[in-house]
C-alpha cells in the first residue's frame, strides 16, 4: 500500500537510451543432421582398427544421408528491421542537445 498523499498512478516504463537495438544471431542455423551417423562411423573405425566389415551398415548410412538433397534455404529472420522500425515509438521523443 502506498503511503498516504502518494499517487497511485502507475509510471510507464521506459528501455534505456540505446544506440541501436538488436537481437543477435536472429537466423540460428541447424547443426548438420549427418553429423551423428559421421561420429558413430569414425567411432566404429577406431575400436574396430578400420575394419570395413564391421562398420558397412553405418558406412550406408552416411551415405545415403551425404547423399540427400539439403533443405531448402529458409527465410531471413526481420527481426531487426521490425525492431530498428519501432524503436523510435517504443522509447518515445528524445531532447535535443
Amino acid at each position: 500500500m502506498p503511503p498516504k498523499g502518494a499517487s497511485t498512478a502507475k509510471v510507464p516504463m521506459r528501455l534505456p537510451p540505446l544506440p541501436k537495438l538488436r537481437v543477435r544471431r536472429p537466423n540460428q542455423t541447424d547443426s548438420n543432421p549427418c553429423l551423428a551417423i559421421m561420429t558413430s562411423v569414425l567411432t566404429c573405425w577406431a575400436s574396430s582398427g578400420y575394419n570395413v566389415a564391421g562398420c558397412q551398415a553405418l558406412e550406408t548410412q552416411l551415405r545415403t544421408c551425404m547423399d540427400a538433397p539439403k533443405a531448402a534455404a529458409q527465410k531471413k529472420n526481420t527481426i531487426n528491421y521490425h525492431l530498428s522500425r519501432m524503436y523510435p515509438k517504443i522509447v518515445g521523443p528524445r531532447k535535443k542537445k
